[in-house]
């Protein structure tokens, strides 16, 4: 999804984003019941499905404008910390006890992250702070999702974010010139979509079925795949800077998921 987001830097933003989530319907239909068919948008809880799809939404368009103008791996790197905002909003939404670990965790993530943005300071290119806006609304995704999680399906919660998502892109459409895509450029725009949703999909399958400490470092193999396309797509070469705070966010996270799988917590997965 990454890749394709940022090959079609071209189309406007809420272009993008439209098509993203519009494709994205397809697999949310194919994992409705057949007996919810007509019933599945049902909801008590509109206020919170609100919250969570605005929060996703400005998570998700943070992290296109980021792809578009920073180096894959260090975009990718920076989403990692996901996981130590959340642990930040626990405290203020949840009224959680954070001890020391976590705590030592979330301080060193944010020295990683510091490492990560040093062009930031060096060349003031302010998109660097477009990653970290994603990890600041996701830590409002996963608050809202660790709540609905509780009394909603998971097709309904992604039908709601989703349905947004796409509200929010086509309403674009009379702010700014959209483009007719070619016939490559569409099949990209499918397995845009096609990869955002289902990668959502399993992803949140993943943790339902596996204890989080053994699904979430294959997860973290995407910066492996994202230095490969960056350097062979785009001659991107990631810094040394970058590669040493990236394992710092990442053992960062590590930290944090172990111990909230000690604790058996819902964990959730730290992408939108």
């Amino acid at each position: 999804m990454d890749i394709c987001v940022k090959w079609l830097d071209y189309y406007p933003v809420g272009q993008v984003l439209f098509l993203r989530f519009f494709i994205g319907f397809i697999p949310i239909i194919f994992i409705i019941p057949k007996d919810k068919i007509f019933s599945f948008y049902k909801t008590s809880r509109p206020g919170l499905h609100a919250f969570r799809a605005i929060s996703g939404a400005l998570a998700i368009i943070a992290l296109f404008l980021g792809l578009r103008e920073l180096p894959l791996a260090d975009v990718v790197s920076l989403t990692f910390g996901g996981p130590i905002f959340v642990t930040i909003a626990s405290i203020f939404f949840l009224s959680e006890k954070v001890g020391i670990k976590r705590w030592s965790a979330v301080f060193l993530g944010f020295v990683g992250m510091l490492l990560i943005v040093q062009p930031a300071f060096i060349d003031l290119n302010y998109y660097y702070i477009t990653p970290i806006v994603f990890c600041i609304f996701f830590a409002c995704v996963a608050i809202s999702v660790r709540s609905l999680s509780k009394t909603e399906a998971n097709y309904t919660i992604a039908f709601y974010f989703t349905l947004l998502c796409s509200l929010l892109g086509l309403g674009t459409i009379f702010f700014s010139d959209w483009i007719m895509p070619t016939f490559i450029d569409f099949v990209l725009f499918f397995v845009l979509g096609l990869c955002g949703s289902v990668a959502n999909l399993l992803l949140t399958q993943s943790y339902r079925l596996a204890e989080a400490s053994l699904v979430t470092p294959i997860k973290y193999l995407s910066l492996v795949f994202a230095i490969i396309f960056g350097y062979f797509i785009w001659s991107e070469v990631p810094k040394i800077l970058t590669l040493l705070g990236a394992s710092l966010v990442i053992a960062s996270s590590l930290i944090i998921f172990m111990r909230e799988n000690k604790l058996k917590k819902q964990i959730i997965a730290p992408r939108t």
